[in-house]
Order: structure tokens, then C-alpha cells, then sequence
């Protein structure tokens, strides 16, 4: 697919021939896009976005200036075969970021839809990033780290490699997680530590007083019953079987890294 004639090019822009350029889409001032590129329709990429081959944008993502997608990852053991990073729609990407692609060759880092990243930060080679996630200003995300739905992610935080971030769980400010995060809940400390619940994401995803207090209980057993891992995720199935109080269990049981604790 050529640039499409109702996308808007500026002229100091630079289009690889081979890339496609999607309906009502807008290029900047000084953006370089290579070959084997796609930006979906309705795409608008501020002044200075450089887009590396075999990315792919899907609709109605805002770039912003300075931001570099696809780079080559940050990993010796990168050889230059193809991968890819693959965005989906409706992202904002805002200054100065830079998103690698995978390392092992057709692998790919994988960023999902509506999601808030902010300014001078780093997501690594093989990173799934799911929907509706804010990433905000200076947090940098290792290889291969996970992140659920809704979770958010706070200033300077550093997430180590192969790390996951459960589903609408917040990290504060300038944590390092070097353990697997479960959902729900609120963390902090510079070695990441459970802190409660995140009643503040929960309420503002629509969660109900008594959703919440289903949760909590979930959180007291995990964290201060005093029980064995495997003990108290058993009294959470029996006792609290919601979706959510599931899906933690469920988590927590795949997790290889282990959990963060209190």
C-alpha cells in the first residue's frame, strides 16, 4: 500500500517508497520512516519521529517529537535478523521514547491499545504491553517484561527483565521491580514491596465498595494470614471465588520469577 492521498506528508519528511501510509494519516516536519513500515489510519506523528523497519502502526496513534520506534534491540546478543515491534491503536507515545524490536529473529515486541506513555523512557526487545496502561516519565521496562491491562506504572521506575505486572496493579514513583507484581494492588519501596490495595485505580475502572472488599480479603490472606503461599491461594479459590480473586491466583501460579511481599 502506497501513502494514501488523503495522508498528509510534510515536505522535509522522508517515506521509504516500500512504506505504507494509511488514510487521514500525518507525518511531520523531519520524520524518517523505512521500509517495510506501516502507520494505520489516522496516525499522527509529530515533527522528528524516526520509525525503523518492519514496525507497524495501528490506527489513531499520536507520536510524539523525538521518539525513535523500532530500534534495534539493546541486547549483545542481537545478530540483525528481522523482528518486529507491533503497536495497536488508539496509543499516545509522547517525547523523547525510544520501543526496540524483538531479538530473536520474527519475534516481536508487542504494545496493545489506548495506552498512555509519557516522556524519555525505554520498553525493551520482547515486551508485551497490554491496554490501557499508563507509563509515565523516565520509567524504563528491561526484556521481556509483561505488563497486564490498566496497570500503572509511575515516574523513574525500573523493571527488571522477564519481570510481569498484573492487571491495574500501581507501582509509585522510582520502585524497582525485581519481582512479579500481582494485580490489584499498590507497591512501592526500592526493592518493590505490597503496600494494599490500588483503591484509587480500582474506583477509577468502576470497581464497586464491594468488589474492593473482596479483594482486600484476598489481600489479607495472601499477605497476613500468616498461611503458605499455595495454602492461602487455595482459601482465596474456595472462599472468594470472583473473576478477579481468580485471575490473581492464577497469576501468582505462573509466575517463575515468585511475587514481591509485603
Amino acid at each position: 500500500m502506497p501513502i494514501d492521498p488523503s495522508a498528509t506528508v510534510a515536505p522535509t519528511a522522508r517515506v521509504d517508497p516500500s512504506a505504507a501510509i494509511g488514510p487521514g494519516a500525518r507525518i511531520g516536519e523531519f520524520c524518517v520512516i523505512e521500509s517495510d513500515v506501516t502507520v494505520g489510519p489516522g496516525c499522527r506523528l509529530e515533527p522528528y519521529v524516526y520509525v525503523k523497519r518492519w514496525t507497524t502502526l495501528g490506527e489513531r496513534n499520536e507520536i510524539s517529537a523525538g521518539t525513535v520506534l523500532g530500534t534495534d534491540p539493546l541486547d549483545k546478543g542481537f545478530g540483525g535478523a528481522r523482528s518486529y515491534l507491533r503497536i495497536g491503536n488508539g496509543n499516545k507515545i509522547r517525547e523523547h521514547y525510544t520501543i526496540s524490536r524483538g531479538t530473536a529473529p520474527e519475534s516481536a515486541t508487542e504494545i496493545g491499545d489506548d495506552n498512555y506513555i509519557m516522556t524519555s523512557g525505554h520498553i525493551a526487545h520482547n515486551c508485551r504491553i497490554g491496554n490501557q496502561t499508563v507509563i509515565a516519565s523516565c520509567a524504563l521496562l528491561a526484556g521481556y517484561v509483561e505488563v497486564e491491562d490498566q496497570a500503572f506504572i509511575s515516574g523513574g521506575v525500573v523493571v527488571h527483565q522477564f519481570s510481569k505486572i498484573g492487571r491495574l496493579a500501581m507501582i509509585g514513583g522510582n520502585t524497582r521491580v525485581n519481582s512479579d507484581v500481582p494485580p490489584f494492588f499498590l507497591y512501592t519501596g526500592f526493592n518493590v514491596e505490597a503496600k494494599g490495595l490500588n483503591v484509587v485505580g480500582l474506583k477509577r475502572a468502576g470497581y464497586k465498595a464491594s468488589d474492593v472488599a473482596v479483594l482486600k480479603k484476598a489481600y489479607q490472606t495472601l499477605y497476613r494470614s500468616g498461611l503458605k503461599l499455595q495454602d492461602a491461594l487455595g482459601r482465596i479459590e474456595a472462599e472468594i471465588p470472583t473473576p478477579e480473586t481468580l485471575h490473581l491466583v492464577n497469576f501468582i501460579r505462573c509466575s517463575e520469577r515468585g511475587i514481591c511481599r509485603e
